[in-house]
């Protein structure tokens, strides 16, 4: 006989995992119809204007039209022919409240992406200055920053990131605020300033991320300036936080830099204690710490321990002639580009980022457009970017650059990829001591960061799995 309950229960958690697989499906196909139509509206826009243009000059279009324009183009990276419609803005609706803010927010915005940060900052500023308590004012300010900081003008950077504190104690970004203005002190060498701005986080967002954010930053700061027995004292005092989640590092995380702090201490066997508790897991800092033991211990030891089990089917080698031929011309190891692969986008050609990147390494027009040449591709269009073989051509020729760039230091690598080469470098030169994964503890922005320990984590398990030649080793 079967139990009614028992069957009951049954069907309940059936109907449930049936609900869920619908939901997933609907955003699924929601998300596709939304690349679709993103892609529907760029083509129309460029044939509005080009059909609308006299003498290759934009006609005078309503504001909101313009600022749509405009919106359209940059959110496929186009940012040129962006500006021009934002330009229409400023010189026929400078008074205009309502795309004002936006259109001066749009401008710095692409000027940042393409790395004009001096041409960025003069129109944050007058964002700021004309419309100081919008959104786009609050979010320019912070952004304003940010260009500072890659410049390396960092008093200037945490002059800003101050202003912001005070002028917008509840605004979207007072978090990370308090958090760059730390980071910006660190890197002026105001030391002492650091410290009491991690204190005053600290005391401001208790049992928050945001304070497990700033003692980590304490704990990077450390590291920097060899303080070993400091370094110590702070990764204890941030494991006493109860949850890391949201929060920029990891139990693992702070367990393998106080690993590292005695080791540097000199405190070997401590050192190896501590390495231990996390060389069993499987993240990626419980390999680095596993690649630590062996060196101190001078024992055998490979990626996965019996106790490390891998889904063959969850680490696919598709596209394995395309993928070998292009990484072969540009000394790429096969392995990384599937690593970087199944993470940009699962290894679907047809991909689309809410970004406009796309394919199967998701790469944007815009950077497409620098090495298209080199790859041997020409008239190269954005849908172009769909296609398997040109997708990873290009992409290796940016590859091999990053990697010529970093000397073959694949973690800055897959920065340098997600969050741009001039973020990498910087993290690169602020990483002390140097090693993989006090460079990976110093990346600042979270997604970046999140995506790098998962490239990693899957690259170390296809060279477990595979040969140079994607073979199956076992």
């Amino acid at each position: 006989m079967i139990c009614a309950c028992s069957f009951e229960s049954k069907m309940k958690r059936l109907n449930m995992k049936t609900n869920v697989l619908l939901i997933l499906l609907v955003l699924l196909l929601s998300t596709l119809v939304s690349f679709a139509q993103r892609d529907e509206a760029l083509m129309r826009v460029r044939e509005l204007d080009k059909t609308q243009s006299v003498n290759g000059q934009l006609p005078t279009l309503s504001a909101s039209e313009h600022l749509y324009r405009a919106e359209v183009y940059a959110s496929n990276r186009l940012f040129s022919q962006a500006r021009l419609h934002w330009q229409k803005i400023l010189d026929n609706y400078p008074n205009d409240e309502n795309v004002m803010p936006k259109t001066l927010f749009g401008i710095a915005r692409s000027f940042m992406w393409e790395r004009d940060y001096e041409k960025a900052i003069s129109y944050f500023d007058i964002l700021i200055k004309n419309y100081p308590y919008t959104k786009e004012g609050r979010e320019g300010l912070a952004f304003k920053g940010a260009c500072f900081v890659r410049l390396s003008r960092h008093n200037e950077a945490a002059a800003v990131y101050e202003q912001y504190i005070r002028m917008f104690p509840s605004g979207e970004r007072i978090e990370s605020s308090h958090l760059n203005l730390i980071d910006a002190l660190r890197e002026a060498k105001r030391y002492d300033e650091a410290e009491k701005w991690i204190e005053i986080t600290v005391s401001k967002f208790t049992n928050t991320s945001a304070a497990v954010n700033a003692v980590h930053a304490k704990l990077r700061m450390m590291l920097y300036r060899e303080k070993w027995e400091k370094a110590v004292e702070t990764a204890d005092a941030l494991l006493k936080f109860s949850n890391f989640n949201g929060s920029m590092t990891s139990r693992d995380e702070t367990i393998y830099l106080k690993a590292l702090a005695l080791e540097k201490a000199g405190k070997q066997n401590e050192a190896v204690q501590t390495y231990r508790i996390i060389s069993n897991s499987a993240s990626y800092y419980g390999n680095l710490a596993d690649e630590k033991l062996k060196k101190i211990e001078k024992i055998s030891n490979t990626l996965s321990k019996t106790s490390k089990k891998f889904n063959l089917a969850d680490f696919p080698t598709p596209y394995k002639n395309e993928i070998l031929r292009s990484a072969r011309s540009k000394s790429i190891d096969a392995r990384f580009l599937l690593a970087l692969m199944k993470q940009e986008s699962s290894f679907r050609p047809d991909a689309k980022s809410p970004a406009g990147a796309r394919g199967l390494l998701q790469l944007t027009y815009d950077t497409a457009l620098k090495y298209n040449l080199a790859a041997g591709y020409q008239n190269l269009q954005p849908e172009d970017l769909h296609r398997i073989d040109l997708n990873i051509a290009i992409a290796c020729v940016y590859i091999a650059e990053l990697l010529e760039k970093f000397n073959g230091f694949y973690e800055a690598v897959a920065a340098g990829y997600n969050g741009g080469e001039d973020n990498a470098e910087r993290w690169l030169k602020r990483a002390n001591p140097k090693d993989k994964g006090v460079f990976v503890a110093e990346i600042g922005f979270p997604e970046t960061k999140n995506y790098v320990l998962k490239v990693m984590s899957y690259y170390q398990i296809y060279r477990y799995l595979y040969d140079e030649n994607l073979n199956l080793k076992r």
